[in-house]
């Protein structure tokens, strides 16, 4: 059961694709909490998704969008605002996508073609997103705006690839625009830094799994799952969280504050 925390607000989900993902998660919370939203991903994504069954189960009107592209963002946005009859109350941002890593290539190899290509899907695209919505005046006064993010951003994991240079332009872009956003409307922008968690995107790194165990070894509260950061985005979204701008929040039970476990060395 839901507390009405969302009642009334009208926001904009990113990158859901089946059941697994933190936005599905995170869509779902948010109706529950009595926000009206709207649904996007990239044409080729809905394809080989399940988006539209989340859609049709809520009654929210998916909007493919290629969030590199401004002319798709344009329109989602006046769309969206369309939909739901008014400005955007919240904003999620939950795109991530490294063809070096998909692709298996050693950091020291990477090819940077792809690399440009990772930037501008994983994190360029959150700048786009935002300087859309500011330029049409299409987020309300006290908005929140979050982007999803990893601690891989400020510590070192060989396995992600240039994703840990996405994921600091991301947080950068939170600072920076959430400077200008808060100055014109006290719009909040901010990002979570999420446990590592098994979606289908996640479960595509070599080593994953070993390294989701090592995380929840370490952590003294456990790994924080997709259900919990739906629920920490809720708060994010609510008017709990008014006065908390162009922060980069660990949702990770600990971890990121961690040296050595004892515990994770039984793993």
């Amino acid at each position: 059961m839901g507390n009405n925390l969302l009642e009334g607000k009208r926001g904009i989900i990113f990158g859901a694709l089946d059941e697994k993902s933190i936005a599905w998660k995170v869509a779902e919370r948010c109706i529950e909490e009595g926000a009206k939203i709207t649904l996007t991903n990239t044409p080729a994504a809905l394809r080989f998704g399940q988006l539209k069954e989340l859609g049709e189960k809520h009654g929210a009107e998916i909007i493919p969008a290629d969030a590199t592209n401004m002319e798709d963002l344009e329109n989602l946005i006046d769309k969206s605002m369309e939909v739901l009859g008014g400005k955007i109350d919240f904003i999620l941002h939950s795109i991530g996508m490294s063809i070096n890593v998909r692709k298996g290539k050693s950091y020291t190899e990477s090819n940077h073609q792809w690399m440009q290509k990772t930037f501008d899907i994983s994190a360029i695209s959150f700048h786009k997103v935002m300087q859309v919505a500011y330029k049409k005046d299409a987020v309300s006064d006290w908005g929140s705006i979050l982007g999803l993010t990893y601690i891989a951003a400020q510590r070192t994991f060989s396995f992600y690839g240039e994703m840990a240079e996405s994921k600091a332009l991301l947080e950068s872009y939170a600072r920076s625009f959430g400077y200008h956003f808060g100055i014109k409307n006290k719009v909040r922008v901010n990002t979570v830094s999420q446990s590592p968690t098994k979606t289908t995107a996640g479960e595509g790194i070599k080593g994953f799994g070993t390294f989701v165990d090592f995380a929840d070894q370490t952590s003294p509260l456990g790994n924080a799952d997709a259900d919990q950061c739906a629920d920490y985005c809720v708060f994010m979204f609510s008017d709990l969280s008014k006065m908390i701008t162009m922060q980069n929040l660990y949702h990770d039970g600990g971890y990121s504050m961690m040296g050595v476990n004892p515990e994770a060395l039984k793993v």
